[in-house]
């Protein structure tokens, strides 16, 4: 049995979700150049600003790219801000900032 998506209220159909890998190749670039200005960032805001497709598992994939970013350590944990994008409980955001291992390899 498959599944049929709904189109959007303008008529167009959302693209078929990627493969994980796929994906994360796609969007790995945008956030290692954004740690590797060394500003503060969320996840969310580095998504918007470059116009990020969503990943196949919305709830699952976004976590476990900061945790890759973090884990290889590309970037850390600063504090906690204020959503900034709205949401049901006005949740607070962790951001991030590069580190040199981040800068080194924006560079290469």
């Amino acid at each position: 049995m498959t599944a049929t998506v709904q189109p959007a209220l303008d008529g167009t159909v959302p693209p078929e979700p990627v493969d994980y890998d796929t994906w994360l190749a796609a969007v790995w670039p945008h956030y290692i150049a954004a740690a590797a200005t060394g500003k503060t960032f969320t996840c969310y805001s580095v998504a918007d600003a470059n116009k990020l497709p969503d990943p196949p598992n919305r709830k699952a994939h976004w976590g476990r790219l900061i945790t890759l970013l973090e884990d290889k350590g590309y970037i850390r944990k600063v504090d906690w801000a204020p959503s900034d994008r709205p949401t049901t409980r006005h949740s607070g955001v962790r951001t991030w900032r590069g580190t040199a291992a981040a800068r080194r390899e924006a560079a290469a």
